[in-house]
């Protein structure tokens, strides 16, 4: 049988409610793999991106096959994908890489073909079988990553236990070729930074295996917390919980347009035709824009306030909602004010896409009544999620750095999580982490 691969991820489900209304009624548009005559004449090397900027432009929002789609448009190899695919316990499983026409531009596609019964999954079953795959330990970290964000929250809108979740059977396979496909395609071009763009709500409702839900599903606005977005006038599911899984998960930064030079550029497309707009995800690959350009007009904004008439309390709430919104950083300083009062100022980082927004909220959520901004140049060390496994468990961690220079460091709402499961203290779970890294 063949799935229509915007994602099935929810739980329960044979079908993602994201396949109803991406029910593709343009397959004459659908071309195969051998049509596209230039998809293999420019393929990526391993690690081609070292240095280098992968801009997701979600535009039109973004799924596991738009993503997985995209990044084979860009350059890497299908054969990578195969490879990985290959070494997982899965049988019946075939994949196919073809072309859409949205608005003129020919894009990517991307689909699984499932034969046979599958088994059904938890997400403790797919955690170990990731685990013990045969593959590099950059994409089963990346794919673990992705996959518990994803649990937790389908966890989270069911009132159960992430490692209770349950994917339908071939829901879990296709979620799984998904996961695991972004995980291998961007370790496989290792970018130096990853950054995407604020992601289109549409809005409506879908059928799913429980019930009508609202458009945005909950479990994709679980996955969401803390990533920019706007609302759109499109009906239907824009972003899927597989989609927001992985830029939530993969993505170092959120931003309209990051400051590069353009390289490369790839489509990845989604099976329903919006009709308003194309349904595409634009892949950039570029390296950063020379100092000199960079400097005259920076790459982020510092937006600040200043207040002597607030609480610490109300203080810490403002924080908690800058950072909701999409603040990379927020930070609050003791002051003296003009009157000798003594305030606070506080400071907001963001992205230039997000700073309109922020200063809005900025003044919302204060006793402020004016707040100033200033551009700024952000220089980043490289990132990535990763894991280590400990007497308390898996502990997600962020690496930094490169080589001899990496940094390692713990989650620490993680280690608080596994502190008050194994009646140990917070210092001994960072302790453990630290000596396994």
């Amino acid at each position: 049988m063949t799935h229509s691969h915007d994602s099935h991820s929810h739980p329960h489900s044979h079908s993602h409610p994201h396949s109803d209304s991406h029910s593709d009624s343009d397959s004459h548009e659908h071309a195969h793999e051998h049509e596209h005559e230039h998809e293999h004449e420019h393929e990526h090397e391993i690690g081609g991106g070292k240095g280098r900027v992968l801009f997701l432009d979600a535009f039109s929002g973004v799924s596991g096959d738009m993503f997985v789609s995209g990044m084979l448009d860009l350059g890497v190899p299908l054969d990578v994908l195969q490879k990985t695919v290959d070494a997982l316990p899965i049988d019946g499983v075939r994949l196919e890489r073809g072309t859409r026409a949205r608005n003129g531009i020919v894009a990517a596609s991307f689909e699984v073909h499932v034969e046979g019964e599958q088994p059904a999954r938890h997400w403790r079953e797919i955690d170990a079988m990731l685990e013990g795959a045969a593959l590099a330990a950059p994409v089963v970290s990346r794919a673990r990553a992705i996959f518990r964000r994803l649990a937790e929250a389908e966890g989270r809108v069911h009132g159960i236990s992430p490692q209770d979740v349950h994917f339908h059977e071939v829901g879990a396979v296709d979620a799984i070729v998904d996961i695991v496909g972004a995980a291998a395609l961007v370790s496989f071009l290792e970018p130096s930074r990853i950054v995407c763009s604020p992601l289109p709500m549409g809005y409506g409702t879908i059928r799913a295996a429980h019930g009508v839900l609202p458009v945005p599903a909950p479990a994709t606005v679980l996955c969401l917390q803390g990533v920019p977005t706007y609302g759109v006038d499109v009906e239907g599911e824009m972003v899927t919980p597989t989609g927001a899984a992985i830029v939530s998960t993969l993505a170092d930064e959120f931003s309209r347009w990051p400051a590069m030079v353009i390289e490369r550029t790839g489509f990845g497309s989604g099976s329903k035709d919006w009709g308003t707009r194309p349904n595409l995800l634009r892949v950039i690959l570029g390296t950063p824009s020379p100092s000199g350009e960079t400097q005259a007009s920076g790459s982020h904004t510092v937006i600040e306030t200043n207040v002597d008439d607030m609480t610490g309390e109300l203080a810490a709430h403002t924080i908690s909602t800058l950072m909701a919104i999409g603040a990379l950083d927020v930070w609050v300083t003791p002051s003296t004010t003009k009157k000798g009062r003594p305030g606070m100022v506080i400071s907001v980082l963001a992205g230039k896409g997000e700073a309109l927004q922020l200063e809005h909220a900025l003044l919302r959520e204060t006793t402020s009544l004016g707040v100033r901004s200033h551009d700024v140049t952000r220089l980043e060390m490289p990132r990535r999620a990763s894991e280590v496994t400990t007497r308390f468990g898996t502990i997600p961690v962020k690496v930094a750095g490169e080589g001899d220079a990496e940094r390692v460091k713990p989650e620490f709402d993680a280690c608080v999580r596994a502190a008050e499961e194994y009646g140990v203290t917070v210092r001994e779970v960072v302790a453990e982490v630290m000596k396994r890294s």
